[in-house]
């Protein structure tokens, strides 16, 4: 078993794969929930295996000491669909 990511720029690397590989599989539900501003309600599941998958591999200090995992849904999902017609933005 590999050693759990103990830096936070091996952390932030993780959460942004992890939310480009989101982004990658579920378009369809990502364009859905931007235009119905639900998004977090429409990839509650996919949001939720995600954040499960990078807390067992990060260490629990650094988890808790930063945010990665929510600022990469923003930054790598969210801030590159802006091309999506939606009354939020």
């Amino acid at each position: 078993m590999a050693a759990l990511i103990d830096t936070p720029e091996a952390a932030n690397r993780l959460a942004r794969a992890i939310a480009s590989d989101l982004s990658l599989y579920n378009e369809a539900k990502i364009k859905e929930g931007i235009e119905n501003d639900t998004f977090f309600a429409a990839l509650t599941d996919e949001i939720a295996e995600g954040r499960a998958h990078y807390e067992s591999r990060v260490s629990p200090v650094l988890v808790q000491g930063s945010n990665f995992f929510d600022r990469a849904l923003v930054d790598v999902i969210l801030a590159r669909k802006g091309h999506i017609k939606s009354k939020i933005w």
